[in-house]
């Protein structure tokens, strides 16, 4: 089968212990869709900030790549790969 290229919006809220941490992520159907879907993620009710990437890869063997950023909204950790 060939490669699938997923695009998805995630906000990020903050814990208990003030530190930020990834809510629900969003798939959504192209990335356009998606840095749409990021921008108002941002701007939602205890959301500070978003982010809207890219992943692909084979969901039958469950092989993917990395994500690919796609774009930053908000207050976002600069090191996502933590996450």
């Amino acid at each position: 089968m060939s490669a699938v290229t997923y695009y998805v919006a995630m906000p990020f809220l903050i814990d208990a212990d003030g530190s930020p941490v990834a809510g629900t992520a969003e798939e959504c159907q192209t990335s356009s869709a998606a840095l749409r879907r990021a921008e108002m993620l941002a701007r939602g009710p205890g959301h500070i900030g978003a982010v809207a990437f890219s992943r692909s890869g084979d969901p039958m063997t469950g092989e993917f790549g990395d994500a690919t950023l796609l774009r930053k909204f908000g207050n976002v950790p600069e090191d996502l790969a933590a996450l």
